[in-house]
């Protein structure tokens, strides 16, 4: 049973569909097939997954609001034969990658570092890592998984809806980003789990009375400030966090968060290889076939729970030291009045390279105060720059930032600047 906005569908509901379209469309009649599916309804989405899984096909879900010139472009670049575009009537597209085996689930790596690339896994290895979630992760056996985040992403897919009905629990899928919207559904679900963004799970806390709370939420996809993480602990009885990467899927998860950067203990079916507290190392994953390179920095505590640090692309280097730009953001966003911040790296003449600092706040605060803020509770070599206030840090939809993209805004000039109170 899956609930998507008010609707239930049985299992019987999506069988019926699934072998619908399994005959119109002769999934699987071709080993092989690489699909690319975007379809504004989540129930046609879901059912044309749910029958291309079991023919051994292969898939890529691509997020509904995605316009057709992208679809197609997206499509190819993953080497897709086929797209489905809100239409049962397939495009037939050139220069398809064949791959003989098992279908995979084709995705595409989130491009906060780089360009994104098409990561495909098995669908073995999908119910292997779908298994090991289970076994490892039990707090939710008596939750109801509320996903308010895309269906068409492995958060949502593989540990939302999979990992639900391998529980045999009925998910309940929001396709909605209105939070007041979102806090009715949680008010009428019971004991409910909700999987969504880091931002959205900062909107409701500050949404929910004083004297209310959200039974469980879960957080993934990036390192929450530690304001928001504040706010979200003080307003949820259960906090659990993950994390993954496109190349592995889920890594480790914990079961209770009392640190932001704690990203908790490694599932079982993995393995993994990172740095110490006092020298972070990269994030090394033992997958199915081979080393894994997360690009993240971290270390292992004495109890096995994986720690959180940077991005090693996000690391900022002045003078030979080590900035790690979420440590600069948690001293910022500690000021009165600011409210949100992003970090980033500026190239220097004398130092290599510098911190820069974008901002936003809720009432007037001048940067030469804030520059005498950070000067007081933050090495010199972490103190920014430059301070540039905005009028909201951009942010993907998930929460995440690319401080590339950040960056590289700056130096072209095209952030909404806020000028500097008198």
């Amino acid at each position: 049973m899956i609930q998507i906005d008010d609707t239930h569908f049985s299992k019987a509901d999506f069988d019926a569909a699934s072998a619908r379209f399994t005959e119109q469309l002769r999934l699987g009649a071709e080993p092989g097939r690489r699909y690319a599916v975007c379809f504004s309804e989540t129930a046609d989405w879901l059912a044309l997954f749910f029958a291309i899984r079991p023919v051994g096909a292969s898939v890529l879900p691509i997020h509904p609001s995605t316009p057709h010139s992208a679809a197609r472009r997206l499509a190819e670049g993953a080497g897709c034969d086929r797209l489905f575009y809100n239409s049962l009537t397939a495009e037939i597209l050139p220069d398809a990658v064949t791959v003989s085996g098992e279908g995979q689930l084709l995705q595409m790596s989130s491009g906060t570092t780089g360009a994104p690339k098409c990561v495909a896994r098995g669908w073995s290895e999908i119910q292997r890592e779908v298994e090991s979630y289970v076994g490892h992760f039990a707090e939710p056996e008596t939750m109801t998984p509320v996903i308010a985040c895309p269906t068409t992403h492995s958060y949502g897919l593989i540990c939302g809806i999979l990992v639900a009905l391998q529980r045999g629990q009925t998910p309940v899928i929001v396709n909605t980003a209105n939070p007041k919207y979102l806090l009715k559904v949680l008010r009428e679900t019971e004991r409910p789990l909700l999987y969504s963004s880091p931002a959205m799970l900062h909107t409701l806390a500050q949404l929910l009375p004083a004297d209310e709370r959200i039974h469980g939420v879960m957080t993934s996809g990036t390192l929450l400030p530690e304001p928001w993480f504040a706010d979200i602990r003080a307003k949820s009885r259960h906090m659990f966090q993950q994390y993954g990467c496109s190349e592995a899927g889920c890594i480790a998860v914990n079961p209770d968060v009392v640190a932001a950067d704690e990203m908790g203990n490694v599932l079982p079916h993995l393995s993994l290889d990172a740095g110490e507290r006092s020298a972070p190392g990269e994030i090394v994953v033992g997958g199915p076939h081979g080393p894994i390179h997360t690009r993240d920095l971290g270390y292992l505590k004495s109890d096995g729970t994986l720690v959180f640090v940077s991005r090693l692309d996000d690391t900022i280097n002045v003078s030979g030291l080590n900035v790690y730009p979420k440590e600069v953001e948690d001293v910022v966003m500690s000021m009165p009045g600011v409210t949100d911040a992003v970090a980033f790296r500026m190239a220097d003449r004398f130092a290599g390279e510098r911190v820069g600092l974008l901002f936003s706040t809720s009432g007037p605060v001048a940067i030469s105060a804030l520059r005498d803020w950070c000067f007081a509770h933050l090495a010199s070599h972490q103190v920014p720059m430059e301070f540039v206030q905005v009028d909201a840090v951009p942010r993907q939809a998930n929460g995440k930032i690319s401080r590339r993209e950040v960056a590289q805004r700056h130096v072209d000039g095209t952030l909404a600047l806020v000028a500097e109170p008198a």
